[in-house]
């Protein structure tokens, strides 16, 4: 396994961050770790990276392990924090330069018979920092000061820097949190490509990245995983009601519509309907999985000499079956 994790808790004082977890990402996927802001996503990324300890429970990543093995485990991982940081002062060849002498520093040769000299440690590093700025796409904006770049290209810098020491498993925490969607398309689109020869672990509490990027999700509520499948299992967890969206020519009641047999549940959508109890021209309206309210509902307008402007039954959505997993 590339992550394995068992039975981990994590407290921030008397408050659970993580109740043991457990869960397993095998090399080569993409996964998702969804959960709302505060569900502990960002502090099961820490512990996988070796930035915290958990207070209890096991983890090891590419088969080295949290406790004995951090450092081996930093030179298997790249990792890119949400808050991305970087020296603003600095260029972003000058930078990428930077970080790679760091990881130079680290490596140790062990092999007498391949002697790593000056010479050829100057020229790996300039295949390196050519190949991540060139599959990150920062080559038009590498002699630039970092801090002149968009978010977006900042995003890119830290893409590329967590990518110089070719790392097993990428670990991105909200790696398009305030990008316009242009560069949410492009930051996507990156790391797709890089999931075709690593491990993925990527945090977010946006339904469609996980729809775009990944091919599991893990779902994490008040720091325990409440679903882990993949995207498409997901949306039969919820799969047990159907849902129809109605729009008629007039305003009415959940009153008047709880007359229709078989609705297990009704949300106002229009506009005018912000809650429950007042009219509404547009409603959502639930059953079970059995049951098309079509019909009905068309006989309801015709008897009320109304219009059904439009009736469309709805496919389950991602976002429902998250809205449904971390409901309090």
């Amino acid at each position: 396994m590339s992550i394995l994790v068992n039975n981990i808790t994590k407290l921030y004082g008397a408050q659970k961050a993580l109740d043991n977890v457990s869960m397993d990402i095998r090399p080569g996927e993409i996964v998702g770790l969804l959960g709302p802001n505060g569900a502990g996503k960002s502090t099961l990324m820490k512990i996988l990276t070796c930035f915290l300890p958990p207070d209890s429970g096991e983890a090891s990543v590419c088969g080295f392990d949290i406790y004995e093995q951090s450092m081996e485990i930093r030179r298997k991982v790249g990792y890119l924090p949400e808050n991305n940081p970087l020296y603003l002062e600095m260029y972003v060849k000058e930078f990428l330069y930077f970080i790679d002498s760091i990881h130079r520093g680290q490596q140790v040769n062990t092999s007498p018979h391949h002697p790593i000299t000056p010479s050829s440690r100057k020229q790996d590093s300039i295949d390196r920092i050519g190949q991540a700025i060139s599959l990150t796409g920062l080559a038009p904006e590498q002699h630039k000061k970092i801090g002149a770049l968009s978010k977006g290209f900042r995003q890119r810098v830290g893409l590329a820097q967590v990518l110089l020491h070719d790392p097993e498993v990428l670990i991105l925490d909200e790696p398009t949190s305030g990008l316009d969607p242009n560069q949410i398309q492009e930051i996507r689109a990156l790391i797709r490509e890089i999931g075709k020869e690593k491990t993925v672990l990527l945090s977010t509490h946006i339904l469609q990245e996980v729809e775009a990027i990944c091919s599991r999700a893990i779902i994490i509520h008040k720091g325990r995983i409440v679903a882990d499948d993949t995207t498409a299992n997901l949306q039969k967890i919820a799969g047990s009601r159907s849902i129809i969206r109605v729009e008629f020519s007039e305003p009415v009641l959940a009153a008047d519509l709880s007359g229709i047999a078989g609705i297990i549940e009704m949300n106002p959508s229009g506009p005018e309907g912000l809650k429950k109890e007042g009219p509404s021209r547009t409603w959502s309206l639930v059953s079970g999985p059995e049951t098309d309210l079509r019909a009905d509902v068309f006989h309801f307008a015709v008897n009320r000499h109304l219009t059904v402007l439009s009736l469309r039954k709805e496919e389950l959505k991602l976002e429902e079956v998250f809205q449904e997993l971390t409901k309090d």
